[in-house]
């Protein structure tokens, strides 16, 4: 019997192509200032139309400015992808939510917010986070320029359907610990690989427990997997997310949107490719120590102890995680210095992350050795947290309150750590690199970036 995965599949093949092939209808599309303009431009090119500008959604996020006051031209690099993506969005008649306006933000964040997701529907983006969506119970994925380009033209993408992985997580969280915790642990268990190839379920008594801010930060680490995509069944939590957002049904189509969304569940006899389960009660505090989303340990843990390593390879690659991050082998994590604390990013910049995050600063001052920014996920989001004074509390106890956007998370802004600097972020990519040349990155939840800044080390936030 099929799977939610499958009926939302099912639903969208306008054509059997054969192999596993598929022609599969896009219902929605998202563009930023990145991918926005390549594709936009590839389309104008040739002479095309777009199939259905009303459903593409556009926002400046990955390479705009983030400090107080910014304009698009701040990081002039970003300005001037962010003035291609002005141009052809207003040539080509796509919406944009631009600086400064509602709706602008991180595009995996704005997306949710305003309702453009909703259960059932197939969504993309050229961006491998896309999978973030999925937490809505949508089919959500990202994709390259060409694939882009043919569906804005077309509202088609050619696909071959992947395997499906279930994952089943049951019990209660215990304290200190978040969806990020889970989900690193879950990474750090399976490993970086475990989802090629595979679409992703999330199911069990945890999840459900989740609010849907939570459930997105899960989602978002779904591609640190190797997936494409994950997604969780919607719920009476996700209409109520989704009741009264801007783009979301309204009246009695709200009412037949919910009818058709409770159907949308996998089956009790649906069959997996693979299945894993893992008990909440088992998942402290976690932070990344390396150089991958799988070099996840807890708080309470220590490095690899490399003399256990049979495999040479492994053992080498292990070690040149180490090197990078300037750590010895088979030390404890709790307790090395840091130099910046980053939090922001599509995976943790919504307002109930910040709020998390002000719960723990407030009455606290960030340590003198250490540099710490908060990014609002999106325009909402920051005008909802200094309506509730957490801006006040985050400048209160030292950190710098920035505009909304992706900044230090792929550091495609200019905004990035110098070259040996120790990070806690709360993005979702530890890679060489990522945050800057030579910069160290450890992956935490909004609360253990918190206990790292007032610290000024990786920390237990239970002892807080």
């Amino acid at each position: 019997m099929p799977s939610l995965f499958d009926k939302i599949w099912d639903a969208h093949v306008v054509r059997d192509l054969g192999d596993g092939w598929a022609l599969l209808h896009i219902d929605r599309h998202l563009l930023h200032d990145l991918s926005g303009p390549p594709a936009l431009q590839a389309v104008a090119d040739r002479g095309l139309a777009l199939a259905n500008s009303d459903l593409v959604f556009a926002t400046p996020d990955h390479a705009v400015s983030s400090a107080p006051g910014r304009t698009g031209m701040t990081f002039p690099t970003g300005g001037r992808l962010w003035s291609a993506l002005r141009d052809l969005t207003a040539s080509m008649g796509v919406r944009l939510f631009d600086l400064g306006q509602s709706g602008q933000g991180i595009v995996h964040v704005m997306a949710p917010e305003l309702g453009i997701v909703q259960p059932g529907v197939t969504l993309i983006c050229g961006d491998s986070h896309t999978c973030t969506n999925g937490a809505i119970g949508a089919l959500a994925f990202g994709v390259g320029t060409t694939e882009s380009s043919h569906a804005l033209a077309t509202s088609t993408l050619r696909m071959q359907k992947p395997r499906q992985m279930r994952i089943v997580i049951d019990g209660p969280m215990g304290q200190g610990v978040t969806a990020k915790d889970v989900i690193l642990h879950v990474i750090g268990h399976l490993g970086a690989s475990a989802g090629v190839e595979h679409a992703i379920e999330y199911a069990g008594s945890t999840i459900e427990a989740l609010e849907i801010e939570a459930r997105l930060t899960l989602c978002n680490l779904s591609v640190e997997l190797g997936a494409r995509s994950g997604v969780i069944a919607p719920d009476e939590k996700t209409a109520a997310y989704l009741e009264g957002r801007r783009f979301s049904p309204k009246g009695a189509q709200f009412d037949a949107a919910v009818e058709y969304w409770r159907t949308l569940r996998s089956d009790a006899d649906a069959v997996f490719d693979r299945e894993e389960r893992f008990d909440a009660t088992q998942i402290s505090p976690t932070v990344t120590w390396g150089t991958s989303p799988e070099h996840a340990i807890s708080i309470e843990g220590r490095t690899p102890d490399l003399s256990a390593v049979q495999d040479a390879v492994e053992r080498q690659a292990l070690q040149t995680a180490l090197d990078y991050m300037g750590l010895a082998a088979g030390t404890p994590i709790a307790g090395a210095r840091i130099d910046r604390v980053f939090i922001g990013s599509c995976a943790n910049s919504r307002l109930s992350d910040l709020r998390a995050a002000a719960a723990l600063a407030k009455g606290r001052k960030v340590a003198s050795s250490v540099t710490a920014w908060v990014v609002p996920g999106s325009q909402s989001v920051k005008q909802d947290a200094e309506a509730e004074g957490l801006d006040r509390i985050f400048l209160d106890a030292g950190f710098e309150w920035r505009e909304p956007g992706c900044s230090m998370c792929v550091a495609a802004n200019g905004e990035r750590a110098a070259p040996g600097e120790r990070v806690v972020s709360t993005s979702n990519r530890n890679f060489v690199g990522r945050q800057g040349p030579g910069a160290r990155t450890h992956l935490a939840s909004p609360a253990m970036a918190v206990a790292a800044a007032v610290t000024g080390e990786l920390f237990d936030v239970r002892k807080l």
